[in-house]
């Protein structure tokens, strides 16, 4: 089975950390973002995202996050509460959409209501929203499938970088 990843974001309130969500959408496979709420401008600037993925992968604007779950895809909530499965004992789907709250505070009841599985980052404080995109995105390739050969490290540096250990 071929994975696919979706996130979701509740009501985000930065530009920048939807940007940097982007590049690790980029970097890690993910094949479409969706975002409720008013506080994000698609239109404003994707400064943080160099490489330029919200070209490529959909960011989408919808008015609940529970109508954007893609097609059987086990919904997996990001937040710190109560009862949720730490990350480093969370076993990733294959069909994934994970849902983050907004930066500022906790996930909606419907929203947490709606998840399959709920997840959270051990930590000594609450992380930066983009912050958490990342781990939980990095988490899951570290936890799976990856290009370890030379090529698949060709193919993901940036291109001003051609170090090599000999």
């Amino acid at each position: 089975m071929i994975s696919a990843i979706s996130i979701g974001l509740q009501n985000p309130k930065s530009a920048v950390n939807v940007a940097t969500i982007l590049r690790a959408a980029g970097c890690f496979g993910v094949s479409s973002v969706f975002y409720t709420g008013e506080r994000f401008s698609y239109a404003k600037q994707f400064s943080a995202d160099t490489k330029a993925f919200h070209k490529v992968i959909p960011t989408i604007a919808v008015q609940s996050l529970q109508e954007a779950k893609p097609k059987g895809a086990t919904v997996v909530g990001v937040e710190l509460v109560e009862g949720a499965t730490p990350l480093p004992a969370f076993e990733h789907p294959d069909n994934a959409f994970y849902v983050f709250g907004p930066e500022d505070g906790s996930m909606s009841d419907a929203h947490l209501a709606m998840c399959d599985e709920v997840v959270y980052i051990p930590t000594f404080s609450s992380l930066n929203l983009a912050v958490t995109a990342n781990i939980v995105l990095y988490d899951r390739l570290s936890k799976g499938a990856y290009d370890t050969s030379v090529d698949g490290i060709r193919n993901s540096r940036d291109t001003n970088n051609r170090l090599s250990i000999s």
